[in-house]
């Protein structure tokens, strides 16, 4: 699978030569594109070839544009992940909500449980009271423990009076972050064939990447952790949590990268709605260090 992670931070024109993405400035880049994983674009002066775009859409690799700021604003995802997308959409479609429910409960599990370790880790406190919501949590979690999680969790972070509706570093970084996982959530479900619009808990009727948001939910801590850690600052912090995808991970007991274990995560949960069955689902695991 493609590893690398590729920011494009000064002025320059991309284009497509060879099987190569060509980065033409000061000086002559060339990359060969089956090693992309991402490719970020961080300059509102950089130029992109209709080529290069079209040959990036064939290899299915995730691509971001930033705005003035260098802040996440859109990405390219192919209109054509799967040869069989209508066979996978029409199933999508027809997802009972008995299995939603079930799979909604375990990632909400998972996603409390690594918030919990997290408390634990940077010795914040209140870890248990986490450990019991996630204990809590029933199929479709109509008792909100996602919810009462995450005032507790974030207080507990970073401070009582913290908000994540104020504007400020801390929330740069964490939405910085989101915004880079939820692109590799969604080039993945599109991969797949599925439609990142139709999820099996969010239902905002303006957000057309549901689904993404649902599958993202157990990755948050990820990037908490990278926030907690204290290593982020206005200066570093857009490359250090673009370049988190080629982190090491573990899944299913084997180390990999996070962007290729995010892939097999997505993969084990449409596998479980698709069949019905929730235990089909991999998590990735929440090791600190």
């Amino acid at each position: 699978m493609s590893f690398r992670t590729v920011v494009i931070k000064n002025r320059c024109k991309l284009e497509y030569s060879m099987n190569y993405l060509v980065c033409r400035g000061d000086t002559e880049t060339r990359i060969n594109v089956d090693e992309i994983s991402t490719l970020i674009i961080q300059n509102v002066g950089v130029a992109i070839t209709a080529a290069l775009l079209s040959r990036l859409m064939e290899g299915k690799i995730k691509v971001i544009f930033c705005d003035p700021k260098s802040n996440p604003q859109g990405e390219l995802v192919p209109y054509y992940g799967s040869c069989d997308s209508y066979a996978k959409i029409s199933l999508q479609m027809k997802w009972g909500q008995e299995s939603k429910d079930a799979v909604w409960a375990l990632i909400t599990r998972k996603k409390i449980l690594g918030q919990a370790a997290n408390l634990a880790f940077f010795k914040k406190g209140q870890e248990e009271l986490l450990r019991g919501y996630a204990d809590e949590v029933l199929p479709g979690d109509p008792a909100n423990r996602e919810g009462h999680a995450a005032k507790v969790y974030f207080a507990a972070c970073f401070g009582s009076m913290f908000s994540r509706d104020v504007d400020c570093p801390t929330n740069a970084y964490l939405n910085y972050g989101y915004s880079i996982v939820l692109s590799s959530v969604n080039r993945d479900i599109k991969d797949f064939g599925y439609l990142t619009e139709l999820g099996i808990h969010h239902i905002g009727v303006t957000n057309p990447f549901n689904l993404s948001c649902d599958l993202m939910e157990p990755l948050r801590p990820i990037v908490d952790a990278k926030v907690l850690s204290g290593s982020l600052s206005e200066n570093n912090f857009k490359e250090s949590l673009a370049g988190m995808l080629n982190d090491k991970v573990s899944f299913a007991g084997s180390e990999m990268f996070l962007d290729n274990a995010i892939h097999d995560y997505v993969q084990s949960v449409l596998i479980a709605l698709r069949d019905g069955d929730p235990s089909k689902m991999v998590f990735l695991s929440h090791e600190l260090s």
